[in-house]
């Protein structure tokens, strides 16, 4: 007899936490800016923690998941843009998202066309900073010209309010945001070594959270709490302890609270998503920066590797496909598109040809915020989801 492993309630105690993130976050908001410490806010994970923290500033991530402000967005915006865009700018255009309010400037990035347009009626209501991204990482000459972007933006966080950047400052930071990643990796790795302890939905929250960090003492404290409640249910396991969900990796555009449909679609119909392959996910978590040598280079470094569709060539995303396939025990990949999101569009064919290489069952979904398609998402699912052998 078989049965699956469920979360204990002290795994569920320690989940609450990220459930409930936000609330955190925004009174720890109002006690950094009592302290007189800067807030940026952002959109991105090329936006550079450690140097941001570093200058006394406090990096908030911003709000541009749900469907609700896309309309205000599209009196400005062109309607065919991706959903993400105009959800972003239609929240600052409205001021209903309580971290864009809290934010004294933002840090922007030009990872796409309709992003880095975007941004030019965004610094219309608030202070910005846009950093250029090289878009090929391979260039000799891209480490060069991203680094002076990072030293630009570190000027620029001290003109606004911030201290300057010291290499103790630095260091402190960057040993912070390496444990913060290394304690996620393992909480994603735990799904890795045997039946899945954490739905993709549990996930979504804990991977999120890590745009929201305040305080690290906290915050720390709670992934290491989560992780080693996940590490004594999965000693707790038995012989018999199995489970027959298919192991989904979702792969894609990023996926937060209010744009989950898809996440929840697949694990309502009987999956598990033990991967989530996306900006707002697991990318980038097992790459720290280097300490040793140039630390303010090497956090440059690690940031311009990480592997998006709007670097070209991307080689990085299939690796990381490829490894989270072997890994993870994958039986099937789901490639998540956003209307109007070129870059991931064409770059899904790629995956797919990756994928069908590795023998994995793919399908992609090309959607948007709106629920009003979730039922033929659901069928093109169940569909897919009967098709893997």
């Amino acid at each position: 007899m078989t049965r699956k492993l469920k979360a204990s309630g002290s795994v569920a105690s320690a989940l609450q936490f990220f459930e409930k993130f936000s609330e955190h976050c925004l009174a720890a908001l109002e006690a950094a800016r009592e302290e007189g410490r800067p807030i940026a806010g952002v959109y991105c994970i090329y936006a550079p923690l450690e140097i941001i923290r570093a200058a006394g500033c406090v990096p908030i991530g911003l709000c541009g998941k749900r469907q609700a402000p896309i309309q205000a967005a599209e009196a400005v915006l062109p309607a065919s843009l991706c959903p993400l865009i105009k959800s972003s700018y239609g929240y600052a255009k409205t001021d209903t998202c309580p971290f864009f309010s809290a934010a004294d400037f933002i840090i922007a990035e030009t990872t796409c066309d309709g992003k880095k347009k975007m941004y030019e009626f965004l610094g219309r209501i608030k202070p910005m900073h846009l950093m250029h991204l090289p878009y090929d990482q391979s260039l000799r000459s891209a480490l060069r010209f991203w680094n002076a972007e990072a030293e630009r933006l570190g000027e620029y966080l001290t003109a606004h309010g911030g201290v300057p950047i010291t290499a103790e400052r630095l260091r402190e930071e960057v040993e912070i945001g390496n444990a913060v990643r290394a304690l996620m990796w393992e909480i994603v790795r735990i799904n890795a070594d045997g039946p899945p302890l954490l739905t993709g939905m549990q996930l979504l929250p804990v991977l999120e959270s890590k745009s929201f960090m305040v305080e690290a003492a906290p915050y720390l404290a709670a992934l290491r709490e989560l992780r080693d409640e996940l590490l004594k249910l999965r000693k707790s396991a038995t012989a018999s302890t199995s489970d027959r969900r298919f192991r989904i990796l979702l792969t894609g555009t990023p996926v937060g609270k209010g744009s989950h449909k898809v996440l929840q679609l697949v694990e309502e119909s009987g999956a598990v998503v033990v991967c989530l392959d996306n900006c707002s996910g697991m990318k980038g978590l097992d790459s720290p920066v280097q300490i040793d040598g140039d630390l303010f280079g090497n956090v440059a470094r690690r940031y311009l590797e990480i592997p998006c569709a709007c670097m070209t060539p991307n080689p990085g995303r299939l690796q990381t496909v490829e490894a989270l396939c072997r890994d993870f025990d994958i039986h099937g990949i789901i490639d998540l598109t956003w209307q109007g999101c070129h870059g991931f569009n064409v770059e899904s064919q790629v995956v797919r040809e990756r994928a069908e290489g590795l023998e994995v069952p793919f399908l992609q979904i090309e959607t948007g915020y709106s629920e009003s398609d979730a039922e033929q998402i659901r069928t093109r699912i169940e569909a897919f989801l009967e098709g893997i052998q």
